[in-house]
């Protein structure tokens, strides 16, 4: 059974025209994507204050392409990661910035957390002058505002139209992304910056608090220690990242004869409200279903779908458990995990992997999950792309699932366009 897609006016039809990103394993579309058909992890050895020696996804960008030193020393990380996000997407999508009216650009930015950096480091180093806070720097409150990121990125390139940060645990990513159609839709803006960032490595309380959850990995190498779906698998590879999209209504595309990544055709969120960490994939598979039914398709016309999977035992359980309920019929549909090479890049985790697959459009490559040395019997699901590429007769549709604590749900499906 097929379905027909939901048709829109242009004027209502939402599409990625520039995309920006910095992952442990590349800071442009092509480098990222010849990363992961390659087989390339990002996945590095890592010290961290009070942990000691573990494992993230570093990465590597040049920060000073968009920023003056003495700004990046005044501003955070991800204030950082955003800003070199932001400045490669506007170029990638060949948008006359100088002419642009920046008061009709709206900036709606993902976040698992913020603040959590600044504030461990401002503690850490008071302690060395007696905890005398007459040393607490006077950038700690500009800093560790929730609208930090967006904010910075909206200094950064002179935007004064509206901006904000949506806090939604490891959905955030995908969070962006949909606020950001929203807010095209209901005229806010002209142009969205929207996706997700992530400075998640640089506190030691995420390292720490994944280590007493005894869901933080560990392995020999640290190329193997992300592996979602295998027996072994043993937590969490903690990363951080960043990925922002240009979105444009495709009305105003079609006007500049913009090149089009691919179009948002359908989203969802929905709560579990069951647990604080444990994915319960009934509501999973309503957000999914439901995302289906926006966009006007059913589960056989997904070519692809990038799961959420972290490489924790219940995690990966949980949705491949949803999956197998949505998608155990369809012999079409192609699941990967991008994890698996970067680790998880929490706030931009789900712009991130979202990326991760939109080349497939033009390659029709569904890029592999990688370090699966033995597969959990439970998440054994159909059309799962293990270690090596598989090449696709067609991709005209990418789900992309992000989840995240307490509960939150996010999906979203983008079309070949």
């Amino acid at each position: 059974m097929t379905a027909t897609p939901n048709q829109q006016p242009d004027s209502e039809r939402i599409v990625i025209t520039g995309i920006g990103l910095t992952a442990p394993n590349g800071n442009s579309i092509t480098e990222y994507r010849s990363a992961l058909l390659a087989g390339k992890s990002g996945v590095s050895n890592y010290n961290i204050r009070y942990i000691g020696d573990t494992f993230a996804g570093v990465c590597d960008f040049e920060a000073t392409r968009h920023q003056k030193k003495r700004d990046i020393r005044r501003g955070t990380r991800a204030g950082s990661v955003g800003i070199y996000c932001a400045g490669e997407a506007v170029a990638d999508s060949g948008i006359d910035w100088d002419n642009t009216d920046t008061s009709r650009v709206g900036v709606y930015i993902g976040v698992t957390e913020h603040g959590n950096v600044e504030t461990e480091n401002e503690v850490h180093e008071l302690k060395g002058y007696d905890y005398d806070t007459k040393f607490w720097s006077h950038h700690h409150n500009p800093r560790t505002v929730a609208n930090n990121p967006a904010g910075e990125i909206c200094l950064n390139r002179g935007i004064t139209g509206p901006h904000y940060t949506i806090g939604a645990a490891c959905a955030a990513g995908n969070a962006g992304l949909i606020q950001g159609a929203q807010m095209l839709r209901l005229g806010e803006c002209d142009l969205a910056l929207a996706g997700g960032v992530s400075e998640s490595i640089h506190t030691f309380g995420i390292f720490a608090g994944f280590k007493s959850q005894g869901a933080l990995a560990t392995h020999e190498s640290p190329e193997k220690a992300s592996r979602p779906f295998d027996t072994n698998r043993n937590g969490i590879v903690v990363a951080e990242g960043g990925c922002i999209y240009t979105l444009e209504r495709l009305s105003d595309a079609k006007k500049r004869d913009a090149k089009i990544y691919g179009e948002l055709v359908g989203y969802a969120m929905n709560t579990d409200a069951t647990d604080f960490v444990l994915p319960n994939p009934d509501r999973q598979v309503q957000c999914i279903e439901l995302a289906l039914k926006k966009s006007g398709l059913v589960a056989e016309q997904i070519d692809i779908v990038s799961t959420h999977a972290t490489g924790t035992m219940q995690g990966d359980i949980q949705e491949c458990t949803a999956l197998r309920r949505v998608f155990g019929k369809s012999t079409n549909t192609s699941i990967n995990n991008t994890k698996s090479f970067i680790g998880h890049a929490m706030g931009a985790a789900g712009s991130l992997e979202l990326t991760g697959n939109l080349a497939a459009f033009e390659d029709k490559v569904a890029h592999a999950t990688i370090n699966v040395d033995d597969l959990d019997p439970e998440c054994a699901l159909p059309g799962l792309v293990i270690n090596e590429p598989q090449e696709k007769d067609n991709v005209n549709y990418i789900l992309n699932n992000s989840f995240g604590m307490l509960g939150i749900n996010s999906v979203v499906i983008i079309g070949k366009y």
